[in-house]
């Protein structure tokens, strides 16, 4: 069974936790990508989605979904999105979409944040496999820069992204996160750091991870 075919998998199992005549939270990346496709067969059930990313919210559209800002919801009941890797507490790197600070505004409205993934982001700990994404206001570039290598980290400037907020990415190697709530409190702490790509603070809920032996829920 293929990459994609796992990602299918966790992505189906998530349309249990959907409930009727809610707004749904709905992430980014090709995982999330299944997720939509599959939410497409729930058009009639749902009211619409809050979408984490332009990408997303264009989707969603294609698949008949009303979409909403996050302006126009006070909460929501789940946020579904993926991960680049996840650790056994539920907490995650995201990021490499560059969608990272949508990501967090639209998981921080939710009452429960299931992430989907294949088995091969799963991880013992965070920046083991995926360098860590650090969305930066783009004045402030080199500044953050040296900051992150004085942390121990080897910032590289993601050529040729811009977020959907306008700014820039870093992507940091060789940077094992041995205390994830810490750093990203001290990340997000620098000047100039718009957020980073660690989900500590506001860590998934449910995992639903695609296998070859189908989808295997984690709560």
């Amino acid at each position: 069974m293929d990459q994609l075919e796992m990602k299918k998998m966790a992505a189906q199992a998530a349309l249990q936790y959907v409930k009727p005549d809610s707004i749904i939270g709905v992430g980014s990346g090709s995982t999330v990508n299944c997720f939509i496709e599959a939410l497409g067969t729930m058009r009639d059930q749902i009211k619409g989605a809050v979408a984490a990313s332009k990408a997303s919210e264009d989707l969603l559209k294609k698949q008949g979904i009303d979409v909403f800002s996050a302006n126009e919801v006070s909460s929501l009941d789940i946020y579904v999105d993926g991960a680049d890797e996840i650790n056994p507490q539920k907490m995650m790197i995201k990021g490499g979409g560059a969608a990272l600070t949508r990501e967090k505004i639209v998981a921080a409205l939710a009452k429960k944040f299931i992430c989907i993934v294949d088995k091969s982001k799963q991880v013992d700990v965070l920046g083991s496999t995926f360098a860590l994404p650090v969305e930066v206001i783009p004045m402030a570039r080199s500044q953050v820069a040296r900051k992150l290598v004085a942390l121990g980290g080897s910032p590289e400037y993601r050529e040729g992204v811009v977020t959907d907020n306008g700014n820039v990415i870093l992507d940091v190697y060789h940077f094992p996160i041995m205390s994830p709530v810490e750093m990203e409190k001290e990340l997000n702490n620098v000047a100039g750091v718009v957020t980073n790509g660690i989900f500590a603070l506001r860590a998934a809920d449910i995992i639903i991870v695609g296998t070859p032996d189908g989808a295997k829920v984690i709560e």
